[in-house]
């Protein structure tokens, strides 16, 4: 949105750009779905967007079967002998 920040992070230089593009993507989507260029607003719906996704993807991987990896290849030993 036309303004610098300087980060300082203990991630990686490589993931901190990682970061950078996607919310510069994400602010910029929904800038140009808005009509009004007030700032706070595209930083606010981004956010909010942002968020929704992120508790979409907690709740499924909630959701999502437990694999007991030993089971697993337990079964994979047993299909290999056939």
């Amino acid at each position: 949105m036309g303004r610098k920040i300087s980060v300082k992070s203990s991630s990686s230089a490589e993931k901190v750009r990682a970061i950078e593009s996607f919310v510069n993507r994400r602010l910029q989507e929904v800038g140009a779905a808005l009509k009004s260029g007030d700032a706070q607003l595209v930083l606010m719906l981004a956010l909010l967007n942002t968020a929704e996704e992120m508790l979409e993807l907690r709740a499924a991987q909630q959701a999502a079967p437990v694999v007991d990896n030993t089971r697993l290849q337990s079964l994979i030993e047993k299909l290999e002998t056939l």
